[in-house]
């Protein structure tokens, strides 16, 4: 069964923070956002891994017609990495190991940085 989640920035205050569809199933991950027409502003996926990897944690984005801001973060809650990923790109991997990929609107590049602490709460 999908939850709802938001992930807080505890290293920084964000005003809003990203409420996101919590994807721990296998079909979850296996479609993440292909097919979509669009993201909506508010909305995003949180990939869940079993562990800290970076292949696991590795994304495409074929089928994906929207760019998208993603975060890597670690089992530590600490982000690792992000970048806007670009449409249709072939690959994106994190520059550490990973469990959470985080994939939501690209306005919203700026609510994260490398390094910062971040908790998860049922929204």
């Amino acid at each position: 069964m999908s939850r709802y989640i938001t992930i807080n920035n505890l290293t920084k205050k964000i005003d809003t923070p990203a409420r996101v569809l919590f994807g721990d199933g296998f079909f979850t991950k296996l479609r993440g956002l292909m097919f979509r027409p669009r993201l909506e502003p508010d909305f995003g996926l949180l990939l869940v891994g079993k562990s800290d990897s970076r292949l696991d944690s590795s994304i495409h984005m074929f089928f994906v017609s929207f760019d998208l801001a993603v975060f890597w973060i670690n089992a530590d809650m600490i982000v690792v990495d992000k970048v806007i990923a670009k449409s249709w790109k072939p690959a994106y991997f994190p520059k550490a190991d990973a469990k959470y990929t985080l994939e939501i609107h690209p306005d919203r590049f700026g609510d994260y940085e490398i390094g910062d602490k971040v908790e998860f709460k049922d929204a």
